[in-house]
Order: structure tokens, then sequence, then C-alpha cells
């Protein structure tokens, strides 16, 4: 396996998405990539973890010290993450249940890894995402990634003898007002009785109240140890349907975890939104998970995660859901006729999504693709994958710029022809679609149908003079809300009145600047902070502009979050209209000089059209 491979491959997983593909393929040299045929054993309970495993094909076992399976983990999957955490050996085995390929990162590039990149450290520890000399807020709950089941678990549970009867169990639940009882036998676990057990099988049953408890209890619960992950506890009991675990140590019962233990814990984070997506078939289900993305923003907010990782990691839920409906219209229409890619523009392309966005997305197909026979299939194939997108809360694009639109479902040459004719005469309709167009990011498909032709277009952008100019005046159309004596310019009536728009004239301008700065250094990147770094590193932006204009992109996306986040709380919807007012003179002071950098970039950029600043 090469180490283009390993860098290509984890570029779309996350989270290593996290990561800089130049960063990706620094990892890759140190990989190496294994093969396991079905059965071998990969890592044994107490084994010394020696890298973080990713899984390429096939799929792995984690089974627990009670050989019980704990987890099937698939292609894109990590394991070994909580061993190379906690310095220990492998709390589970692993054991290939396919013939499986995986890449594994030595401990040494792992704790490099997590120590310069916190929200790579984050997905794998999120109690470690919070803001640096910040006082602790509610916001900041500790993960069930890093807690064990004995740190959760309810110690010294209720227990009676399977000889007791039903009558006598129902009052011991009732009196202690608890939903289960363990059954015991010479202090070893036997059985577990819930309040539904009393439902279904005594109850409904018309079964007779001095019945013994071992008649109607489930035999041989499965259970866990006191060091397994809490996160492990929390998948296997969704997996089983279980809302009670019993918790054994040296054959001895010590506790009982139940929903109420992980729900005064848990965070909502983007790998458990993930792997919910994952299980769902439907508009209305998709709909309940996606519904927490806010939430999740919200807790990501309070701990202090820095704004630029937010976006990426609430970017990640929305590709998660693109790739579920994506193949649940291939499940509904059958394989697609001729080979095709779903790619994302606007704020997903670039990886910057909040708490509000519409959907911006395209089709790009083989040039096979004959629209008398192949037409009717993408048509219900796009509407379907944006009725879904809309159900979801990510409303349908006002400019129509979505792959249901015919002029956006069209084959690789018809998308060339497009580039190469804005380029040629770039009108202002022109330049608008190809400020969005430079922002595409693929979602799911063959990527080959982009790869050359997104670095051909560039290419040709770079050498055009004329377009670079127009693309510069294009940049300079949204400007930020200062007034001419250097205080915020409000909104003037409506429903925003005496506020400013943080996304249109804060964040927009700056997006629009990046764009324009990496057109000139030929840059592929489509997320914005990546783009001025790069360009500060090419020479198009000066070190010194470049990082002003950083710092004031990382703020005004903050204040934006921290608002947003603020109303999620509150329980409003979320927006991009913040009032000035609501800060402190010094926020305020901040603002008016972020701004004020934006518009110094923009009249730099456009005195110089395009000379270095």
């Amino acid at each position: 396996m090469s180490e283009i491979d390993f860098a290509d491959f984890a570029a779309h997983r996350h989270p290593f998405d996290l990561l800089e593909m130049s960063r990706l393929e620094e990892i890759a040299k140190s990989t190496s990539c294994f093969k396991a045929p079905k059965g071998e054993i990969i890592l044994e309970i107490g084994q010394p973890v020696l890298g973080l495993c990713l899984i390429m094909s096939g799929a792995v076992d984690l089974i627990t010290p009670e050989n019980n399976v704990l987890l099937h983990l698939n292609v894109g999957n990590c394991f070994g993450e909580r061993a190379l955490l906690n310095n220990e050996g492998a709390p589970n085995r692993a054991v290939a249940s396919e013939d499986t390929l995986y890449f594994s990162i030595p401990k040494v590039l792992f704790d490099q890894i997590i120590k310069e990149t916190p929200s790579f450290h984050a997905y794998f520890d999120s109690s470690l995402a919070k803001r640096k000399a910040k006082p602790h807020t509610p916001d900041q709950t500790t993960s069930l990634i890093s807690m064990t089941v004995g740190e959760l678990m309810t110690p010294n549970p209720i227990t009676i003898n399977p000889t007791a009867t039903v009558m006598q169990a129902a009052q011991v639940m009732a009196e202690k007002n608890i939903s289960c009882v363990l059954i015991t036998e010479n202090d070893s676990l036997t059985g577990i009785l819930t309040s539904g057990d009393l439902t279904h099988r005594v109850v409904a049953k018309g079964r007779p109240l001095d019945s013994p408890v071992r008649e109607v209890m489930t035999p041989t619960p499965f259970t866990l140890g006191p060091d397994s992950l809490g996160f492990d506890a929390m998948m296997a009991m969704t997996e089983r349907s279980h809302t009670h675990l019993p918790i054994i140590k040296n054959n001895k019962l010590v506790g009982i975890l139940t929903n109420t233990n992980l729900v005064r814990q848990q965070a909502v984070s983007a790998p458990f939104l993930i792997g919910d997506i994952q299980r769902q078939s439907d508009f209305a289900s998709l709909n309940k998970i996606v519904a927490k993305v806010p939430q999740m923003l919200a807790q990501l907010v309070g701990s202090g995660v820095e704004a630029h990782h937010i976006g990426r990691i609430v970017t990640n839920v929305t590709d998660s859901l693109t790739r579920r409906l994506v193949h649940l219209a291939e499940g509904k229409f059958g394989p697609a006729p001729v080979p095709y890619l779903w790619l994302a523009c606007g704020s997903q392309g670039r990886q910057e999504q909040t708490g509000v966005s519409d959907q911006d997305n395209c089709l790009i197909l083989d040039d096979r693709y004959n629209a008398q026979d192949h037409a009717a299939y993408f048509k219900q194939f796009a509407q379907y994958v944006s009725d879904g997108l809309d159900a979801c809360g990510f409303f349908y694009c006002p400019g129509d710029m979505m792959a249901t639109n015919p002029q956006w479902c069209q084959p690789a040459a018809v998308w060339r022809g497009y580039f190469d004719t804005w380029i040629a005469t770039p009108d202002p309709m022109a330049q608008m679609l190809a400020s969005v167009m430079f922002d595409l990011r693929p979602i799911v498909g063959d990527e080959s149908l982009f790869a050359g032709m997104y670095q051909g277009t560039l290419d040709k952008a770079q050498k055009n003079s004329i377009f670079r100019a127009h693309m510069i005046s294009n940049s300079l159309g949204h400007t930020p809300p200062l007034s001419f004596f250097r205080g915020f310019a409000l909104i003037k009536k409506g429903e925003h009145k005496d506020t400013v728009d943080l996304k249109l004239n804060g964040v927009v301008p700056i997006v629009d600047l990046a764009r324009a700065y990496a057109l000139q250094a030929g840059i592929t990147a489509a997320n914005t902070r990546e783009r001025l770094i790069l360009a500060k590193e090419h020479g198009t932006l000066s070190a010194s502009g470049a990082q002003d204009l950083i710092d004031a992109y990382d703020l005004i996306a903050s204040m934006r979050l921290e608002h947003q986040a603020k109303q999620i709380r509150e329980g409003q919807k979320p927006d991009n209209y913040m009032a000035p007012a609501s800060l402190s003179d010094l926020e305020r002071n901040h603002l008016k000089d972020a701004f004020t950098v934006i518009k110094t970039l923009q009249s730099a950029l456009g005195n110089s059209q395009g000379a270095n600043i």
C-alpha cells in the first residue's frame, strides 16, 4: 500500500479529514498496512497497542473479556485508541471477522497528532475539548468516550434470590424506586428482572403473583466489567435494546449501569450522530438525529473548541447525512446507470457549516451519460437526496444551486465547458457561478470525474488576467458593516433592526478575499482559513496581512457561533444577526477592529488588482 493511498483514503474519513492533506502525506510515510485473514486475532486483551488502527477493507469484531461481541467495526472505523490514550494494554480482543486490510499509525505519531490538533484529540476524547483558561460552564459535559463504566455505574445494586416471588420483587422495586432488580444465588449473578418484564411476562400473561422470579427473569444477562469504556457500554446497550447492564468484576456483581446513568453524562457528539445516521432508513428518523446538531454545536462552543474546527465537525455530520441519503437513493432506485460524483459547494463545500445552512450541491456524471436513457434515473435520484436534506433542515437553495436543477446535473464534458465559458467570458453572472463552483468538494462517488477538471480549470483561471481582475472585483461586493465614523452600520428596519449580519457582512467578505488569493496562487484548498494560510506561504498575501485576516476571521466566526449557541440554549432558532449592543465595550472594539481589517484588505486588493499586499 503506497503512502499516497493512505492519505487519499484517510482524507475522506473522520477525524482524519480534520488534518491537511500535506500532513496526511507526512503521516503516510510512517504508516504501515497489514493484512488479517478472517478469524485472525489482531489484538489480544492486555496486549500492548503499538498504533492507531484504521480499517481499510473488511471488518473487525471487538470481544470483551467476558467473551461477548462488543462492537462490529467496518471500513473507516478505528480501534486501539483507548489503549493509546490511557497508555495501557488492549481492553478488548480485536478479531478480523472478514479478510481485512488495516493501517497502523505508530503511537509516537498518534501522540504528536493529538497534541498538535485538539479537535482530532477531541474526537477520541472529547473531555479534552475545553476552552483554555475558561471557567467551567454547563456545556462542559464529560464525554462517555473518556469515562469507564466503573465511574458511571450505580454500585451495590439491589438483589434478590431466584426463589423470591414476583410480588416480592415488585414490592422491592416500588420501595426502592428502581426499575430493575438483579437475581443472585451464592453471590453469583443468575438473572435480571425489569419493570418491563413484570408488564410483559407477568401481567400480560396472567401469571400468579406468587410465581418465583426465576420463571420470569432474563437468565444470564449480558454483562461488562467496570474497566470497560462508557462508550462501549452505550453501544452494546443500544445494539441489544437493553436499558440495564449488570457490571461484573472477578465473577462478582459490583454495579448496574442504566440508561439514566448514561444520559446524565452523555454529550451529543459527532461520532454518535454519524453512527446513528448510518443506521436510519427514512427521512423522519434521519431528521430526529440531525435535529441534535444544534445541541452539539452549543456544547462545542461551550467547551472552547475553535470556530474553524467546529465548522469541520458540523460539516462532517452533513457529509455523513448526504452519503446516507445517496446510499438510500441507490437502494430505492437501483444502481446508477453510469458513474457519478455528488459534490457540495457553499459552506458545506468549504467545511464551514454552522447552525444555519441551506443546501448547495451538484452532480457530475460520466461522459457515457445519455439523456434519453439516463436522465429519468438521475432526476429522481437527485430529487430524493435533496428532499432528504430539506427534511433534515438543510432547506432548498434559494438560487436553485442544486443537483435537482438539470443545469447542475451534467456529464463531465459539459462541466468542463461551463468552466471554460465562465473564464473566457467573465461577466457578472459568470463570476458569481465561478465563485460558487471554486468551492466545490466531492462528497460521494467517483472522484476522478472532478480531480483533473478542477486542476485544469484552476490553471486556466490563474493564467487569465482579465478573469482574475473580475474575480477580485467580485470579491469586493460584500462590505463590512462600518459607518463613516467607524461605528457599526446597523440594519435600520425590519425583523433584524439594530443588528449586524455576521455572515453576509462579516464572514462572507473574508471568504471572498480568500478565494481571490487562492486563485492567484493556484491553491486547490476550498476551506477559507486554509486558503489564507497557503496564500501567505505562497506570497500572494503578506505575512502581516494574512495574520490580520486570519485573526479577524477567527474572531467573527467565534462571535457568530457564540451568538448561535446562546440562541440554541435559550430555545431559539439560530441565526446570523447579532446586536452589537449585547456585547461588552471590549468585544465591540475587537469586532470593529476585525471589520476594519477586512475593509483595509479589500481596499488594498482592489487598488493593487492582484499585486502583493
